[in-house]
C-alpha cells in the first residue's frame, strides 16, 4: 500500500525524519510531497527542499520525494492513486489542526484516510518555523536537523544577510 506524506518541509527536521522512517516501516511505499503553504514564507525554494529531502532519505528504498506546488493534498493523493495521507502530530494543538484537515479531506474524498502519527517525545518540540527562528539569531541547530540541513540553512541565511 502506498501512503502520501505531504508538507512544506521548510526545512526538513529530525521530527519529519522520525515520521518518514516510521511510516516507511508501515507502508510498502511512501511518497513525500513538497507542497507550498500559502500561510508560510519559505526559506528554501521547492526544488531546494526536494533536494534536501532526497539526501535525507537516500537509504530508504521504499521512500520517494516529489514536489507539487499549488495543489490540494487530496487532489495529489487522487493523482497518485493512494488512499492514505500521513500527518505527524507533535501535541494537542497539532492534533486539533490536523483533525480538522483530515475531516475536510474526508469530505472531499471518502476513499482517502488520514493517519495521524504522533512524533517521538525526543523530537516533538521541533518545528520548521522554530528552526528558522533559531537559525536567524545564530542558535545551535544540531539537535533539530541533520548536518547537511544545518549547513544549507546557514548558507541560505548568510545569502539573505548579504
Amino acid at each position: 500500500m502506498r501512503a502520501l506524506f505531504p508538507g512544506s518541509f521548510d526545512p526538513i527536521t529530525r521530527g519529519h525524519i522520525d515520521i518518514i522512517k516510521r511510516s516507511s516501516k508501515i507502508f510498502d511505499e511512501l511518497v513525500i510531497a513538497v507542497l507550498s503553504n500559502s500561510q508560510k514564507k519559505s526559506l528554501f525554494t521547492a526544488q531546494e527542499r526536494l533536494t534536501l529531502i532526497q539526501k535525507e532519505i537516500a537509504n530508504l528504498k521504499n521512500v520517494s520525494v516529489i514536489k507539487s506546488e499549488n495543489t490540494l493534498t487530496i487532489k495529489l493523493a487522487q493523482k497518485l492513486n493512494t488512499n492514505v495521507i500521513i500527518r505527524g502530530v507533535r501535541d494537542c494543538k497539532d492534533f486539533e489542526f490536523e483533525k480538522q484537515i483530515a475531516t475536510l479531506n474526508h469530505q472531499l474524498d471518502q476513499n482517502i484516510e488520514t493517519f495521524l502519527l504522533p512524533t517521538n517525545p525526543d523530537v516533538e518540540s521541533i518545528s520548521s518555523s522554530m528552526i528558522k527562528e533559531i537559525a536567524m539569531f545564530g542558535g545551535n541547530l544540531e539537535s533539530f536537523v541533520s548536518k547537511n540541513v544545518k549547513r544549507a540553512i546557514e548558507e541560505k541565511i548568510n545569502e539573505k544577510k548579504d
